[in-house]
């Protein structure tokens, strides 16, 4: 029973999130992003700098992040709740088969915020160089997605990732770590855990279809109230890592770091 119900949360969590990857507006260009952000604050230098490697190598403090992250966070929030006040949103497992427009935006805001996020604590494009999804992409944001559900597992892997991206901030590192056989059953663990966790934590917002005018009020305010703090939860939990951390880079560490998937314990379901 418990096996099945992770197979259904697993089908579930990526048929939403190939949903929402085909919504309009999804993808958050890396370079755009930065440029356009960083430039309010700092000179062109230090702006290339931090897109060629990451904001924090460039000696752009936490602090600084946290406040252009906290205004993402704002406006991803804000929008997102006013789209779905408007349309309401029923839920859970019985939508299998089938992802309502609304159900998609919700999630292609997850989508977007979380690339804000990544981008601005150090990490790389996760789009192909052609602007598409594909495995890898799907792969990480499983991962990222994950901590905010707060999947033990997704938490694991990322500071696996995180540890070696600071040190190499080639685009290729986890394109291609996250495109092996060991981390495939740890990626569809993780979804499935999402799945089962989605399903608890936002769907029943569907309660407000049963009062239909009230529906898109309650809609709207349990959209904010279940947004914001996964945003939140992401954004502490990519400012802990050292690719986010502007000491790191002073320090020069240089040690070769192999990421090893193999004792993450995806039982974990806290």
């Amino acid at each position: 029973m418990v096996n099945d119900v992770q197979v259904q949360g697993n089908d579930y969590f990526y048929m939403i999130l190939k949903a929402a990857m085909n919504v309009p507006g999804v993808h958050i260009n890396r370079s755009d992003f930065l440029r356009k952000e960083l430039s309010k604050k700092f000179d062109c230098a230090i702006v290339d700098s931090a897109i060629q490697r990451n904001p924090a190598s460039a000696g752009i403090t936490t602090d600084t992040l946290e406040r252009i992250a906290n205004a993402c966070i704002k406006y991803e929030s804000n929008k997102v709740t006013l789209l779905s006040a408007a349309a309401g949103m029923p839920g859970g497992f019985a939508m299998l088969g089938t992802v309502p427009a609304d159900m998609a935006q919700y999630f292609a805001h997850i989508v977007r915020i979380l690339q804000k996020l990544i981008y601005l604590y150090g990490w790389q494009e996760i789009y192909t160089e052609d602007g598409e999804f594909d495995d890898s992409t799907l792969n990480q944001l499983t991962l990222f997605i994950g901590v905010m559900f707060g999947v033990n597992a997704a938490n694991a892997a990322v500071t696996k990732l995180a540890n070696s991206a600071a040190i190499h901030a080639e685009n290729t590192l986890a394109r291609k770590t996250l495109t092996t056989g060991t981390v495939f059953p740890i990626v569809k663990k993780i979804a499935a855990m999402i799945g089962v966790k989605m399903n608890k934590e936002i769907f029943a917002k569907g309660v407000g279809k049963v009062v239909p005018i009230l529906g898109g009020l309650v809609s709207g305010t349990i959209t904010y109230a279940t947004f914001k703090p996964l945003a939140v939860s992401l954004k502490e939990y990519l400012q802990s890592l050292p690719i986010a951390d502007t000491e790191f880079y002073k320090q020069g560490n240089n040690d070769v770091i192999d990421i090893d998937f193999t004792d993450i314990d995806i039982n974990d379901q806290e």
